[in-house]
């Protein structure tokens, strides 16, 4: 048993050393690999998300101020909403791209397909919420003119 345990020992520690490549070194304008390939679309998905959360903030800002100039009627404010409608739209987008990566379900292609597919509904959903933004702030442009 110990002679077993030295030989593994043993092995392992003449056994070459396996580069692994940072995440960082992708080359994204040529990958050249599917871990490439998948290392660049978790990265176009992150930038994606860090944009729409960039929106989110100022949306979320702009929500609770319309909140404040308008009258309750006991319906869901502004903010209210636009939460439920976010939370709901997460969950949409993970089963959604779920569903899209099991088109290479267990291969190395499905981390791409998931990622691509949430880098493509981020990317509308960062458009939707600047409409929404924009219709919010023109909107309450409005309302504080008329008063």
């Amino acid at each position: 048993m110990i002679a077993l345990s030295l030989a593994t020992a043993l092995a392992t520690a003449l056994a070459p050393q396996v580069a692994i490549p940072a995440r960082e070194a992708a080359d994204c304008a040529e990958p050249l690999t599917q871990a490439a390939m998948n290392i660049c679309a978790v990265q176009d998905y992150a930038r994606a998300d860090a944009e729409l959360n960039r929106v989110w903030r100022e949306l979320r800002i702009v929500a609770k101020c319309a909140d404040e100039h308008t009258r309750a009627d006991g319906r869901p404010g502004h903010w209210a909403s636009l939460l439920e409608a976010q939370r709901a739209w997460l969950g949409y987008r993970d089963a959604h791209c779920r569903l899209v990566g099991y088109d290479a379900r267990g291969g190395s292609l499905e981390p791409m397909l998931v990622s691509g597919c949430k880098t493509e509904l981020t990317r509308a959903r960062t458009q939707r919420m600047r409409e929404l933004l924009t219709n919010q702030v023109s909107g309450e442009a409005k309302a504080g003119a008329e008063k």
